[in-house]
C-alpha cells in the first residue's frame, strides 16, 4: 500500500482534495443489530467485478455496480476495472482477495455467521463519491429485501 509520504505532492493533493467529495453523505446512525453468529452477511467490493457476460464497466457506468449472485463460480467473475494502472495480479491468483466468498462461507459453516447473502454487488471504485449517493441509497433496498443485517467492505 502507498503512503500519502510516498507520492509526489500533486497525487497527494489530488486525493486529499477528493475527501471533499464526500461531504454531504452524513454519519450513519449506529444501531444495535444481532449477534454475529445470526446476521446475514453480504459482500461488497470496489474491485469492478461482474459475472461474465454481463456489461463490463466503462467511464460512463463507473458509478453502477454489478449483482453477484452467492452461487457464482470462481471462473465466472471478471474484472473489468477500467483504470490500466489498476493491478489484477491478486484477482488472478485468488478472487478471495477482492471477493471472499469463499472465506464467508467457510464461516457460515463453521456458525461464525447466520447466514450468506443470496446476492452481493462490486462497484468499480474509481466514481467520484458524489456520483455514488443515489447507488448506495438503491442498493440499501436490495440488502433490506435480502434480509442482509451485515456488510464485509472489500475496499480495492
Amino acid at each position: 500500500m502507498a503512503r500519502l509520504s510516498d507520492l509526489s505532492a500533486g497525487e497527494r493533493e489530488y486525493l486529499i482534495g477528493r475527501l471533499k467529495d464526500l461531504q454531504g453523505f452524513g454519519t450513519p446512525a449506529c444501531v444495535k443489530g444481532p449477534r454475529l453468529a445470526d446476521r446475514r452477511i453480504a459482500i461488497i467490493s470496489t474491485a469492478g467485478l461482474h459475472v461474465a457476460g454481463d456489461p463490463p464497466y466503462s467511464e460512463a457506468t463507473a458509478a453502477d455496480y454489478h449483482v453477484i449472485p452467492h452461487d457464482v463460480k470462481s471462473g465466472d467473475l471478471v474484472m473489468s476495472h477500467v483504470s490500466t494502472n489498476f493491478d489484477r495480479t491478486g484477482f488472478q491468483q485468488d478472487v478471495n482477495l477482492v471477493f471472499p466468498i469463499d472465506r464467508l462461507k467457510e464461516l457460515r459453516a463453521d456458525g461464525l455467521i447466520g447466514s450468506v447473502a443470496r446476492y452481493h454487488y462490486s462497484f468499480m471504485g474509481a466514481a467520484p463519491a458524489a456520483r455514488l449517493k443515489d447507488k448506495v441509497h438503491a442498493l440499501s433496498g436490495l440488502l433490506k429485501k435480502d434480509n442482509v443485517d451485515g456488510v464485509l467492505l472489500t475496499p480495492v
